[in-house]
């Protein structure tokens, strides 16, 4: 008996289906994305190295500007179990298999809320996963660039005669979830350019409340980056409130492009 159909049945291109239907469709996204990491597995496998090396240089660097902060392992991370090197590595290589299967987790995720695309939402499949690609590889680089910097801030919080010893996995996961974080917040038009599209939202009501927008984004960002310092927090709001400005022009266009075809 075949369990994960190939194909689209009937009630998936017409956009109607049961909760049972809804639940299998879930099912076959959830597994082809399992798949995707898997195999990106491999790859991420031999990118350790290399990646663990790029995960270290900020705080290396936050080393050579701040020798004084600085234990006598110089920037090398530490690790307290036996069994902590084993834990990082995995952790860092799902990372990597993550990073390099989002397009096509970005694309099941599509098709799973779209499941039953006409011709006008089949035409934004392909820019909505590239451009969240995009954004968040974007949002994941310049949440690394800043690092020095936040950790600059962190680190040398407690004054002079306090030097640091991080932990290989602490470290790690504290890298991680900001560049999640910022990679996330980077989203944000494409959220709201989806809301304008479906009608949810409207251009004109972004721009009228824009205020409470810029309120809500420093919010979300003390709340969403691991640190809570006011250069990462800051470094966050930014450049979100610029995409929050992207997102309304951008859905003025798209708008203005639906009435011209509408008309023609």
């Amino acid at each position: 008996m075949k369990l994960i159909p190939s194909r689209k049945t009937p009630a998936e291109r017409t956009g109607e289906m049961t909760v049972v239907e809804h639940l299998q469709e879930l099912r076959r996204r959830i597994i082809i994305c399992v798949w995707a990491v898997a195999i990106s597995g491999i790859a991420a496998w031999f990118l350790y190295g290399p990646f663990k090396n790029a995960l270290r240089k900020p705080y290396c660097d936050f080393v050579a500007q701040n020798p004084q902060n600085a234990s006598t392992n110089g920037c090398d991370l530490v690790v307290t179990g036996p069994i902590d090197p084993m834990m990082v590595k995995l952790k860092i290589v799902l990372f990597i298999a993550i990073a390099i299967a989002l397009p096509i987790l970005l694309y099941q995720l599509w098709a799973f809320i779209v499941p039953g695309l006409t011709s006008r939402e089949k035409k934004w499949s392909i820019p909505f996963v590239l451009t969240s690609f995009f954004l968040f590889v974007v949002g994941a680089l310049f949440a690394y660039y800043t690092l020095p910097r936040a950790l600059g801030f962190l680190l040398g919080f407690a004054g002079p005669g306090v030097v640091s010893l991080l932990t290989f996995d602490r470290y790690v996961s504290f890298v991680m979830l900001v560049a999640l974080a910022f990679g996330l917040s980077f989203l944000l038009p494409i959220l709201l350019v989806f809301l304008e599209l479906v009608g949810v939202v409207s251009p004109q009501w972004l721009s009228k409340n824009r205020r409470y927008a810029i309120f809500l984004i420093f919010l979300f960002a003390a709340i969403i980056t691991p640190s809570s310092d006011p250069y990462t927090m800051t470094a966050m709001a930014v450049p979100m409130y610029l995409l929050y400005e992207a997102a309304i022009i951008v859905g003025r266009l798209a708008k203005r492009g639906q009435r011209a075809a509408e008309a023609g």
